[in-house]
Order: C-alpha cells, then structure tokens, then sequence
C-alpha cells in the first residue's frame, strides 16, 4: 500500500506547517529566527534534503525554511502549474505569506532554476541567490544543444520521463527501488546510506507525486518548441541583480560542472563560484559540514565578491 503524507512530518529541531500561497497549500518546516532563508528542493527529494541546513542556519541566527514544492511531499498536488514561471510564483507568493517582503533563496536542482527563475521575474523578492547543482536555465537550453556528447547524455534519464505514464510506473515499482539508484548513481560512494534512501523513496510513493514531480521534465522538455518556453527564455535573458553562491558538487555526472559555470554571464551582481571536491549532485548532504560553512561566511559576507 502507498504511503500517505504523514511520511513527510519527520519529527526534528524544527517545527511543521501548512502555508496558503497563490490558492495552493504548502507543507514547510522552519527553525531559527532572524532574517528569512527559503529552502528549495530538487528531484527526487522532498523538504527533508535541507536538514543540516535548517539546524545551522537556525543556529546562526536565521529563520530557515524548507518548503515541500508543488506537486511533492505534503504541499497540493494540483494537475497542472509544473512550468518554472508558475514554480517560481509559488515561492514568492510563500515568501509573502511567510510575512515577508524578500528573502535569501536558495534552491537544489529544480529547486535552483526555479529560483534562478525568480530572480529574473520578481526580483524584489530575492535578496540573495544560492543556487546547488543547477545551472541558469539559459545554460541547460544551449548546453543541450551544444554538447550533445557531454550533457545531453547526461540528461538521458530526463529525456526518457518525457514519456507518457511508463515513467510513473518505472520510479514507483519495487517500493521506488529506481529513486534510490538515482539517487546513489548521482552522488559520491558512501552517499546516502541506507535509511537516507529508505526515506527518499518512502516519501516518491505518496500518490500523485511521481506524476507532479515527473511534469517538471516534461514542461521543461516539451516547452523548447513552444510558445511558452520561448516566451520564458526571452524573460530569462533579464541579468540576475541579486548578490549570487553558486555551488556545484565536482563529481556531479547529471549536471555537468561546465554546464554550470558558464552561468556567470546572467549574473549582473556580485557572483561567487564554488566547486565542491569529492561530491556529487547533493553537497549540501554529501559534504553538509563544507557545505555549510560556505554558505555561512557567504550570507555573514555583507560584501560578497564578484
């Protein structure tokens, strides 16, 4: 039998709530008080991927918050809204209902285009910009088309969810036993351990999400010969003004290091570049403890360089 939401209520320093936002209900957990940091997560992982995070953010004095996006985890798994501007209008409409006008944001994979995607269209909203293991969407479009041998068969796996349905039943079959092989094919020998996995794929079998999670791919994918992606690339060519951490794991066979770094190009603001030796896709669990003193001194940096 498939697991319910309740999976996601993982009990920690931290405390669970359901935000509104925009019409739809976010599931998110926060911890610490001070200035706001809104935590994004990728594919294929729920709030749950920013634990360290939420502990020493907290413990640095900010208000660190983890948000289940949509589609995934205890947030509403509505049948459409899967395209990066709707994605991005979500997060800021959480910013607000959180109470505030702006925030650090900082966002893993999806998480990280998207949140490249709000800075370019509510700019106000973002204060910083951290994004891991994701490069500017600009960057993923050309690079696809510009290194086919390179990050294109990086990509096979996504363009395979282009598919309709097969996708679905392939990453939830065998208790999700295909989230976990993601998961270990992406990130560093010796990451995640057992019941790291366990949790990830636990958490992919609540009904609905593999559908929402896997319409990411298939918009982002489908939208390169629409309208409404070349409506949204032209958007995107609006340089960053947010002060920019970009972090990317050394090891990541998913999302190339140099399809990464051309990223710069986008950013008008001060812009630093950290590669993370010895992890893969997810530094901010794989190496957490260098993760995390690089983003502290970048937030306690009230100068950070270009």
């Amino acid at each position: 039998m498939a697991p319910d939401e309740s999976v996601v209520q993982i009990e920690g320093p931290w405390t669970h709530r359901a935000v509104h936002a925009g019409g739809t209900r976010f599931h998110v957990v926060e911890a610490g008080e001070g200035p706001l940091v809104l935590l994004l997560h990728g594919f294929p992982q729920f709030w749950w991927t920013w634990r360290h995070q939420l502990t020493s953010l907290a413990a640095a004095g900010y208000r660190a918050v983890a948000a289940d996006l949509r589609g995934y985890g205890g947030s509403d798994k509505p049948p459409r809204g899967y395209d990066l501007p709707t994605l991005a209008a979500d997060a800021t409409g959480l910013i607000r209902a959180l109470g505030e006008t702006c925030a650090t944001v900082v966002g893993h994979d999806w998480g990280g285009l998207l949140a490249w995607t709000m800075a370019v269209l509510d700019p106000k909203c973002v204060h910083r910009l951290v994004v891991v293991s994701a490069p500017h969407p600009l960057r993923v479009r050309r690079s696809l088309v510009a290194d086919p041998f390179g990050q294109l068969k990086a990509s096979r796996r996504a363009i395979g969810f282009q598919l309709p349905l097969l996708p679905e039943h392939r990453l939830t079959r065998h208790d999700a036993a295909l989230v976990g092989r993601l998961l270990d094919e992406r990130s560093r020998p010796g990451w995640p351990a057992p019941d790291e996995s366990r949790t990830y794929r636990e958490a992919f079998r609540i009904p609905a999400v593999a559908h929402s999670a896997l319409e990411y791919h298939r918009w982002f994918g489908r939208s390169q010969v629409r309208p409404d992606g070349r409506r949204y690339a032209r958007a995107m060519r609006t340089p960053v003004e947010a002060p920019t951490l970009q972090v990317h794991g050394a090891l990541d066979p998913v999302v190339l290091p140099r399809t990464a770094l051309g990223s710069s190009r986008y950013v008008a603001a001060p812009y630093r570049w950290r590669l993370m030796e010895g992890a893969g896709h997810f530094p901010h669990e794989e190496v957490a403890d260098v993760f995390d003193t690089e983003l502290l001194g970048w937030l306690n940096d009230p100068e950070p360089d270009r």
